[in-house]
C-alpha cells in the first residue's frame, strides 16, 4: 500500500497527517479551520484518498501559517507515498463543474514543483476564511509533492463554489495521475527513467 505518517511541528503549527493513496476516502480531519476542513473533505472522497490530519496552529493570528503548512504537510506525504513513481499514470486533468464555477486541474507528477494558478475569487473572505489562501495552500503542495499543477477558473461567481470546484478538480486531477497503469506495470512513465 502507498501511505505516508508525517509529524511536522513548528512554532507555529503541530500537524499529523496519515495518507492512503489507495483508500476509499475515509477522513478524519481538525484543521482548527473549519472551511479548510470542509474542503479536505472534499479533496479525500473526491480523490478516494484516506486521510486523517490534526493540527494545532497559531489561529489567534490568523489561518495563514495551518494552511500553507498543511499545504506542506500533504504535499510531503504525496511525495513518499508515491516513492519512485512506478506504474502511474504520472498525468490527470478534468474540468469541474460546481454550480456557476467551472474549474480546470491538470497535474503532472513529474518531480518538479510549479503551480500555474488563475483565479478571480470575488470576495476576501468565505466566513472567517482568507481567499487567498487557496492559492497559498496549492503552491506549498506543489513545492512538497514536486508536481506541476495548473489550476484554472473557467467560469464562477461564488467565492465558495470556486473554491470548492478547486478542491475537488484537484483531486480527481490526482486520483487519475497517482493510479496504477496496468500496461506501465513496474516501469517509470519517463523518457528519463526517473521521476
Amino acid at each position: 500500500m502507498r501511505t505516508f505518517e508525517i509529524n511536522r511541528k513548528t512554532a507555529e503549527t503541530d500537524i499529523a497527517l496519515t495518507l492512503n493513496l489507495d483508500g476509499t476516502g475515509m477522513c478524519k480531519i481538525n484543521s482548527g479551520c473549519g472551511f479548510l476542513d470542509h474542503m479536505l473533505t472534499l479533496f479525500s472522497k473526491h480523490g478516494r484518498f484516506d486521510l486523517t490530519l490534526t493540527c494545532k496552529g497559531d489561529t489567534e493570528v490568523d489561518d495563514h501559517h495551518t494552511v500553507e503548512d498543511i499545504g506542506i504537510a500533504l504535499g510531503t506525504a504525496f511525495a513518499a507515498a508515491l516513492g519512485e513513481k512506478r506504474g502511474i499514470r504520472r498525468y490527470g486533468d478534468i474540468v469541474l463543474p460546481m454550480d456557476e464555477a467551472l474549474i480546470l486541474a491538470a497535474v503532472d507528477l513529474s518531480g518538479r514543483g510549479y503551480l500555474g494558478y488563475s483565479a478571480e475569487i470575488p470576495s476576501e473572505k468565505v466566513g472567517t476564511f482568507d481567499t487567498e489562501l487557496s492559492e497559498e495552500f496549492w503552491l506549498a503542495f506543489t513545492r512538497c509533492a514536486a508536481c506541476t499543477l495548473h489550476i484554472r477558473q473557467l467560469a464562477g461567481k461564488n467565492a465558495h463554489h470556486i473554491i470548492e470546484g478547486m478542491f475537488k478538480a484537484c483531486a480527481r486531477a490526482l486520483r487519475e495521475a497517482v493510479t496504477i497503469d496496468p500496461a506501465l506495470r513496474d516501469e517509470i512513465p519517463s523518457s528519463k527513467g526517473v521521476l
